[in-house]
C-alpha cells in the first residue's frame, strides 16, 4: 500500500510562517497533461470513426430494413458514453502516471493534484477532438437549426407546382385544347415566363400562409390558368385548388422533416453533454489512480 506522507507546513519558533523548505516547483506537470490529452483525443477520434462506420452499416434507406431511428439514437448515445469512458480513462491514467513525483507534499495534496491532472488532460483532449471534428459537428448543428428556422418559408421548389398549373389541357380524345382568343387577350403583353413568375409568387405566398391565398389572388390565378390552358373557369378553379392542396401537403411534410432533424440534433447535443460529464469524472479518477501507482513504483 501507499505509505502516507504526512509532510505539510511546519510552524516553528524559528519559522513562524512555515516557509522553510517550501518548494518553488509548479504543482502542474504540463508534459504529462499534454501526453494524456493527446492519448485521449486520439482514442476518441478512432472510436468515433469506428462508431460512424458501424452506424452507417446499421441503417438503410429501404423501409423495414436496418434499425429504427429510436434504436439508432439510443445506440449512438451509448457509444458516446463508451467513447468518453475509454478515452478519458486512458488519458487521465497517462497524465497521472507520467507526472513528476512530488516530494515533501502531503498525501491529500498529491491526490488533489493527480485528480486535477486527469481533469486537465480530459479538457485538453476535448479541445483537440473538437478541433478535428468541428466541421462535422458544425454541419450537423447548422442543418438542424437552419431546417427548423426555415421550415415555414423554405419549401420544395414550387416550379413543379407551377408546371402543374399550366399543363396543356387536352380533350377526351387527347387533342390539345387551344385557348380562346378572348381569354388569351386577358394576358396580352405578358410572356409565358412572366405569367409563370406571377403564379410562382402567389403559390409561395400561399405556402407561407398555410396554403391559404386571398380570394382575389385565387381568382386571378384561375384566370391565368384558364387563359393559358384553354380550360373552363370551373375546371381551372378545380386545378388551382388541387395544386394548392398538394403544395400544402408538401409544406407539411417539409416541416415534419425539419422537426425530426431538430429533435435529432437536440438529442445528440444532450447525449454528448452527458457523455462528456462522465468522461471528465472518469479522467479525474484515472489520474488519481495513475498518480498513486506512480508513487508506489
Amino acid at each position: 500500500m501507499l505509505t502516507p506522507q504526512p509532510v505539510g507546513t511546519v510552524y516553528t519558533a524559528a519559522d513562524p510562517a512555515g516557509t522553510a523548505g517550501a518548494s518553488t516547483a509548479s504543482g502542474v506537470s504540463w508534459a504529462a497533461i499534454f501526453a494524456g490529452g493527446v492519448t485521449a483525443s486520439a482514442i476518441s477520434i478512432i472510436l468515433i470513426i469506428l462508431g460512424t462506420g458501424i452506424g452507417l452499416a446499421s441503417v438503410s434507406p429501404w423501409a423495414g430494413a436496418g434499425v429504427s431511428p429510436t434504436t439508432f439514437t439510443v445506440l449512438a448515445a451509448i457509444w458516446l458514453i463508451v467513447v468518453q469512458w475509454v478515452s478519458s480513462a486512458f488519458g487521465g491514467y497517462m497524465a497521472g502516471r507520467l507526472r513528476t513525483k512530488w516530494t515533501g507534499v502531503h498525501t491529500d495534496e498529491v491526490f488533489f493534484r493527480d485528480t486535477a491532472h486527469g481533469f486537465l488532460a480530459w479538457a485538453l483532449a476535448t479541445l483537440i477532438a473538437v478541433g478535428v471534428i468541428s466541421s462535422m459537428t458544425t454541419s450537423g448543428i447548422g442543418a438542424g437549426v437552419k431546417a427548423a428556422s426555415n421550415a415555414d418559408t423554405t419549401m420544395v421548389s414550387n416550379r413543379y407546382f407551377v408546371d402543374m398549373l399550366f399543363r396543356q389541357n387536352v380533350n377526351a380524345n387527347g387533342t390539345p385544347v387551344t385557348p380562346a382568343s378572348g381569354s388569351a387577350a386577358m394576358v396580352t403583353g405578358m410572356s409565358d415566363q412572366q405569367t409563370r413568375s406571377e403564379a410562382a409568387t402567389i403559390l409561395t405566398e400561399g405556402a407561407a400562409n398555410g396554403g391559404n391565398i386571398p380570394a382575389a389572388d385565387n381568382a386571378y390565378l384561375t384566370q391565368l390558368v384558364s387563359a393559358r390552358t384553354g380550360m373552363s373557369p370551373a375546371d381551372a378553379q378545380a386545378r388551382v385548388n388541387d395544386v394548392l392542396g398538394q403544395e400544402q401537403a408538401a409544406a407539411v411534410k417539409a416541416k415534419q422533416v425539419a422537426n425530426a432533424t431538430r429533435k435529432a440534433t437536440s438529442g445528440a447535443m444532450i447525449y454528448t453533454f452527458i457523455s462528456m460529464l462522465i468522461g471528465a469524472f472518469i479522467a479525474s479518477v484515472a489520474g488519481a489512480i495513475g498518480g498513486r501507482l506512480r508513487d508506489n513504483y
